[in-house]
């Protein structure tokens, strides 16, 4: 079983989609958590709508505000041992999740979805975002042990395992993700990738925020240098 958690604001327009296209493309079961901030988030003049889909989905309400408490917040409640966190604008990488609960199913304690490998795509984004996020993953996987090519990227699947051991010390945006990356490869967790694609949303406001979020990735950014380098060994679990 597959708990995919979504974090969303008024994203209900686009929700129906996003849930016939799991209908359609994936084979295992799976649960839906969406996970939203207000009372007054859209998504509730869609929610009528689940009715007609035979698989579980939940509306979780944010125990703080913000993509990454929202993120936290689904993780916590979900009980299944593998955790996908889905974005709610992306209709081209359904068809993925299967793989990666391959991957999972072989042991994987984190399953990347990577951008920039083989088979992987990265387009229309602005072009300082494009050099962020480009750059730090290029650096991070060639000066540190870090074994995959996309260290930012928050669409990925997660082990209870993993969330058992640590707890997630980010406060902002998806930095989440490069948390558990670097901690998951101190311990000596197993960490797979497989390709997928990305495209700049056309409808809609972007909540991804380059320079307010930038101080919470690069504390995370250089904990996986330092602790190639430097010896840095010691993991904080508080």
């Amino acid at each position: 079983m597959i708990d995919i958690i979504i974090p969303v604001y008024n994203e209900g327009q686009k929700v129906i989609k996003l849930l016939g296209l799991f209908e359609k493309n994936i084979k295992n079961k799976f649960n839906i958590f969406f996970c939203y901030d207000d009372d007054n988030d859209d998504i509730f003049n869609y929610s009528g709508g689940f009715e007609k889909f035979k698989f579980p989905i939940k509306l979780i309400k944010n125990k703080s505000i913000g993509p990454c408490s929202a993120v936290i917040t689904g993780l916590e409640k979900s009980k299944s041992d593998c955790k996908l966190v889905y974005p709610a604008d992306d209709f081209i990488n359904t068809n993925i999740i299967d793989i990666m609960f391959d991957k999972f199913n072989e042991g994987a304690d984190i399953v990347v979805a990577s951008r920039f490998i083989k088979g992987g795509s990265m387009k229309g984004c602005p072009m300082i975002k494009s050099f962020l996020v480009r750059t730090a993953s290029f650096t991070l996987h060639a000066f540190s042990s870090i074994p995959v090519e996309d260290a930012s990227n928050g669409f990925r699947m997660f082990s209870k395992k993993l969330l058992n051991k640590v707890k997630i010390q980010s406060k902002m945006g998806f930095a989440y993700s490069l948390e558990l990356l670097v901690k998951a490869e101190r311990m000596k967790m197993k960490i797979t990738q497989v390709p997928s694609r990305w495209e700049e949303r056309i409808k809609g406001k972007s909540r991804f925020k380059v320079f307010k979020w930038f101080n919470q990735y690069l504390i995370w950014y250089f904990y996986g240098i330092r602790t190639s380098w430097f010896g840095e060994k010691k993991i904080n679990l508080d």
